[in-house]
Parts: C-alpha cells; sequence; structure tokens
C-alpha cells in the first residue's frame, strides 16, 4: 500500500470520471472509440494512466470547439499510448485543424446561399434542386429513389 505521498499512477474509472468530471458511461464510450486506453486488472477492472485526465481534457475541449471525435481520434493516435497533449501538441494541432474549421466555414457558407436561392423555389425537384441533388450527381446511378435507399 503507498504512502500518504505517493502519487498513484493509476485511476479507477469512478476516480478518472470525478476528477474530469466526464460520466463513467462517457469514458467507456471513448475508450470504444480508441481515444483512451485502460488497463485491465486481474479483477478486469480498469486502470487508466494519470496522462488519461489530460486526454479526457483535451477531448472535452475539442468537442466544445465542433471537432468530431474521429477528427480527435486521429490526432490522438499520434500520440504514443500513455503520453499526454502538451501545449505544443495542442498548436500543432489547431495548426491542422484551421484548415478542416475554414473548409467547415465554406462549406457552411454555400449552403447558406443555397437555402438563399431557393427560399422562393420551394420547389426541392430531385433533378434541379442544388440541396437535395447538387450536379445532378444522382442522375450518374440510374432510375430509382436513390435517396430512399438505406
Amino acid at each position: 500500500m503507498p504512502d500518504q505521498g505517493t502519487i498513484t499512477k493509476e485511476l479507477t474509472i469512478g476516480e478518472l470520471s470525478e476528477r474530469s468530471g466526464v460520466p463513467a458511461s462517457a469514458l467507456r464510450f471513448y475508450e470504444r472509440q480508441g481515444l483512451i486506453r485502460s488497463r485491465r486488472t486481474t479483477g478486469n477492472q480498469r486502470r487508466y494512466h494519470r496522462t488519461t485526465l489530460r486526454r479526457v481534457a483535451f477531448i472535452r475541449a475539442t468537442q466544445s470547439a465542433g471537432m468530431p471525435l474521429s477528427c480527435i481520434g486521429y490526432v490522438l493516435g499520434m500520440l504514443p499510448h500513455d503520453a499526454e497533449p502538451t501545449r505544443e501538441f495542442w498548436v500543432g494541432v489547431s495548426e491542422y485543424w484551421k484548415q478542416e474549421v475554414n473548409a467547415r466555414i465554406a462549406k457552411m457558407e454555400r449552403m447558406r446561399d443555397r437555402f438563399t436561392e431557393c427560399i422562393g423555389c420551394g420547389c426541392l425537384s430531385f433533378e434541379q434542386c442544388l440541396l437535395v441533388n447538387p450536379g445532378d450527381v444522382l442522375a450518374e446511378q440510374g432510375p430509382g429513389p436513390r435517396l430512399l435507399e438505406s
């Protein structure tokens, strides 16, 4: 048993949840998505390295900035397993994501402009509408209800 002055290198899921403010269910989801990792004890309990706290903080911060978990997982995959995201890492990632954010902004501006064009029309024609079928790409797939198929 460690003495009072020893810092534990691992956290239980409850401790990680309490310290990060993230529900245990979300932590298990993050783990299933490969965003964080744990080891299992002989009793099959999760144990998280202390650096996972920083990873969870990074995930929450980037989610609040609008980044999807797939993008977050991609950049976290560049770090070694127990490495925590540093300020330098954040700066590098933010430069990388700037392109992603600018592309999203441009896409949203195009959508806004298309909405403006379609407000007076209201046709939602599958052959002509830029919102439903931009560039009439559905025609290349042949006849049939392409948008209704699952």
